[in-house]
C-alpha cells in the first residue's frame, strides 16, 4: 500500500503515557497545518468501541483468550477500513494509540497464544497496513500499573488487574518486536519527564517526515 498520509501508532504498557504523547504529537503537526486524526484500540468506530467496552470490562473476566484475540482484531479491521486507510489516502497523519504490536504483546505474549496464529488473523484485519512509525514508551510494570491505578483512580480496567509476570512478558514481546523491525521504532524510556518524550518524539517525527 503506498501511503500518502503518515501513520503513526502509540505503543507500551499500562500507565506508560501514550495517549499524553499522542496529543501532543496532534497538537504539534495541527500547529504546522497538517490534517490528524487521532484513534485508539480498541475503538475509533462506533462497533469498537462497544467491542472496547466487552474487552476492558472487569465483568468480561471468563473471556477466553482465543475469543480476546479475535475481538481485538475484529475492532481493528473495522478501523482500517472504515477510518484508517481511507484518511491516508487523504494525506492525513494517523495518530493511533496501539496497533498490532499490542496483540501480539499482550495476547501472544501475556496470553500464551500462538503468535504465527495471532498474526495471521491481523493480517486478515489489516491486510498490508503497517505503520510508518511506532513509538513505543518503555516502562517497567512496576512503576506503570501503579501509575495506571493513580490515573484511574483505583478503578482498574481488566488488563491493568492482571499479575506482573503478565505484564513482564508483554514488555519482553514489545522488546522483541523492536529487534525484529528497529527501523521502525522509536523507543523512549518512559520515566522522562512528558516534556522529555515530547521533544524526542517531536524531533523524531520532523527528521522522518517533515
Amino acid at each position: 500500500m503506498s501511503n500518502v498520509g503518515k501513520f503513526v501508532t502509540f505503543e507500551g504498557g499500562e500507565g506508560a503515557g501514550k495517549s499524553t504523547q499522542l496529543k501532543n504529537l496532534a497538537e504539534h503537526l495541527t500547529k504546522l497545518g497538517r490534517k490528524v486524526i487521532c484513534l485508539r484500540e480498541p475503538g475509533g468506530t462506533p462497533l469498537g468501541e462497544e467491542l472496547r467496552t466487552v474487552l476492558k470490562s472487569p465483568a468480561s473476566k471468563s473471556m477466553m483468550a482465543e475469543t480476546e484475540a479475535l475481538l481485538f482484531a475484529s475492532s481493528r479491521a473495522q478501523l482500517v477500513g472504515e477510518i484508517i486507510v481511507p484518511a491516508l489516502k487523504q494525506g492525513t497523519y494517523v495518530l493511533c494509540d496501539r496497533f498490532v504490536d499490542s496483540t501480539l504483546a499482550y495476547q501472544s505474549g501475556g496470553r500464551g497464544l500462538d503468535r504465527s496464529l495471532v498474526e495471521s488473523v491481523n493480517r486478515l484485519a489489516c491486510g498490508t497496513l503497517v505503520p510508518d512509525l511506532t513509538i513505543l514508551l518503555d516502562l517497567d510494570p512496576t512503576h506503570g500499573l501503579r501509575r495506571a491505578s493513580v490515573r484511574d483512580q483505583g478503578q482498574a480496567d481488566r488488563f491493568e488487574l492482571l499479575d506482573q509476570g503478565f505484564h513482564q512478558k508483554v514488555r519482553a514481546v514489545y522488546h522483541s518486536l523492536v529487534a525484529a523491525e528497529p527501523q521502525r521504532f522509536l523507543v523512549l524510556d518512559a520515566t522522562q519527564t512528558p516534556s522529555q518524550l515530547d521533544e524526542a518524539i517531536w524531533h523524531e517525527v520532523t527528521r522522518r517526515f517533515l
